[in-house]
């Protein structure tokens, strides 16, 4: 394959795909676009390897349990369908042994995705949330996997892709207590995947050895401009976060893998750089990233 492009955190082991999964991967295929599907508890973790095994190349796995669901959650039906309501209701415990059984597969390239969501929470729930980022730090590091992390502020107490906020008393900020924990506990780096931080919580990630991926948010706002100008392109990268936040000309539909060129096409205008040259620099740095 002639690759072009690589998706690296799509969700098309989710529910949303259930009536054609296999075209839209093989629509990202003859794209000559690489896809990494990313669980967010064990079934779809289980369904992103499954995937992974059903191509001969091109299609790859990151497997791990999402912060919002260790703990009671809103039910999302693209995810889950609508049988999943007894799971967002009670929530997951980290279960070492099951993940580390999935993450010794080859075609699995890291742990998540795994970090901090203080949209909706709790100190009980941030609790949960640290325990569980932890255990999956743990494993990444006892097979030598990158992180696949997901961090969210909530953006009541912290504006919007502006996080270097101070933290202050009820203010947690999800970014900085997610670097502290990989500070104290990672032997092994990653990637901030959907980043919306500020150029400077961009810096302290990329300094501490962490690529930053975006998705199609950044063909329709201007908030991440200033992060994207400021990173160097070898620490970036480019994911669809599908079926979510469709980019540009493709808002309002379904998102799928294929439209992540829609993404490196704005970064390299964004970055002043050639979309061809950004194109392989992110393959580049993915394939070092995950190892494919």
């Amino acid at each position: 394959m002639d690759l072009k492009y690589i998706d690296i955190h799509s969700h098309v082991n989710f529910k949303a795909f259930d009536e054609d999964r296999d075209a839209v991967i093989r629509r990202a295929l003859d794209a000559d676009t690489w896809v990494i599907n990313v669980g967010t508890q064990i079934d779809t973790s289980r369904k992103a390897v499954e995937m992974a095994h059903e191509y001969e190349e091109g299609v790859y796995a990151i497997i791990g349990l999402h912060p919002i669901h260790t703990g009671a959650s809103y039910h999302d039906e693209k995810e889950l369908g609508e049988g999943g309501v007894e799971f967002t209701s009670r929530g997951e415990i980290f279960d070492k042994e099951k993940y580390l059984e999935l993450l010794r597969d080859p075609k699995v390239v890291a742990v998540g995705e795994c970090g901090l969501d203080y949209y909706r929470c709790t100190p009980e729930t941030i609790q949960k949330q640290k325990e569980a980022f932890i255990g999956q730090i743990e494993i990444a590091n006892e097979v030598g996997k990158p992180l696949m992390l997901h961090i969210r502020n909530n953006p009541n107490s912290v504006h919007p892709g502006l996080v270097a906020t101070p933290q202050e008393g009820n203010n947690p900020d999800a970014y900085m207590d997610a670097l502290e924990i990989l500070k104290q506990y990672a032997k092994v780096k990653g990637d901030v995947h959907f980043f919306a931080g500020s150029p400077d919580v961009a810096r302290d990630f990329v300094e501490f050895g962490f690529t930053l991926s975006f998705t199609g948010v950044v063909t329709f706002t201007h908030d991440y401009d200033e992060v994207i100008r400021q990173t160097p392109i070898e620490m970036i990268m480019t994911e669809t976060d599908s079926p979510y936040v469709s980019p540009k000309p493709y808002r309002g539909r379904r998102n799928e893998p294929v439209y992540v060129q829609e993404i490196t096409k704005k970064i390299a205008e964004i970055k002043g750089l050639d979309p061809e040259v950004v194109a392989q620099t992110v393959i580049s740095n993915a394939k070092r990233v995950f190892k494919i």
